[in-house]
């Protein structure tokens, strides 16, 4: 009986009761929002790359811009002019890549499969075709005597524009494995991470060169 009596006490006591309540203060507690990430890691990981390639091209442009700036005479003496024309039409061709990139995305979002091949296909042609008349412009220059060792000019326009190329090759690999599994239905409208962080490099690589056209062959 006296315990019967104790534990009637002890759970009509203060602490006891308000941990009986429903919330804190006797009303319910706040909704719990769910932490959804911003991106994947694969797009964040991508990011940061992005970053990092940012400040390389940045470092390679800034030590143009110091003997671009320090030389009374640019191009120097007895160095070949540079192809600015054909390289112009070649910018737009690198351009137009961007274009079916962004079409490609659209395609996939829109679960349409066909028009997703189709799309990347474009892309990669357009990337291929940009390599092969750099090429060609390259095998002209190094005709005429503007060699890598042939003055601090030819140096810096193989360092910055070769760099570039590296990269358009690289993207243009990534490209072709992302072309392979969307042929072979990898990539759908919920589902498509590989895609969008190769959109993503692919659409830096040409942004950069529109920039890189006006520094090396305009200014």
């Amino acid at each position: 009986m006296a315990k019967s009596t104790t534990a009637r006490k002890l759970a009509d006591t203060p602490a006891l009761s308000v941990a009986r309540r429903p919330g804190f203060g006797g009303g319910e507690p706040p909704p719990v929002r769910p932490n959804r990430p911003i991106g994947s890691n694969a797009w964040l990981a991508v990011l940061m790359f992005l970053g990092a390639e940012a400040m390389f091209f940045a470092g390679l442009m800034g030590a143009y811009l110091v003997f671009r700036v320090g030389s009374t005479v640019w191009p120097p003496p007895f160095q070949p002019r540079l192809p600015i024309g054909v390289t112009g039409v070649n910018t737009l061709i690198l351009l137009a890549s961007a274009v079916t990139m962004k079409l490609a995305l659209r395609a996939t979002r829109s679960g349409e499969s066909v028009r997703l091949i189709q799309w990347l296909s474009w892309t990669a042609w357009l990337g291929a075709m940009f390599l092969v008349i750099q090429g060609f412009e390259w095998v002209r220059l190094l005709h005429f005597g503007l060699t890598v060792s042939s003055s601090v000019y030819g140096g810096l326009f193989y360092t910055l524009i070769g760099f570039h190329a590296a990269h358009v090759f690289g993207a243009l690999v990534w490209l072709m494995i992302v072309w392979l599994g969307a042929k072979r239905g990898r990539y759908t409208k919920r589902n498509y991470t590989g895609l969008q962080t190769c959109s993503m490099y692919w659409l830096f690589v040409v942004g950069l060169w529109p920039v890189l056209y006006g520094l090396v062959y305009l200014y």
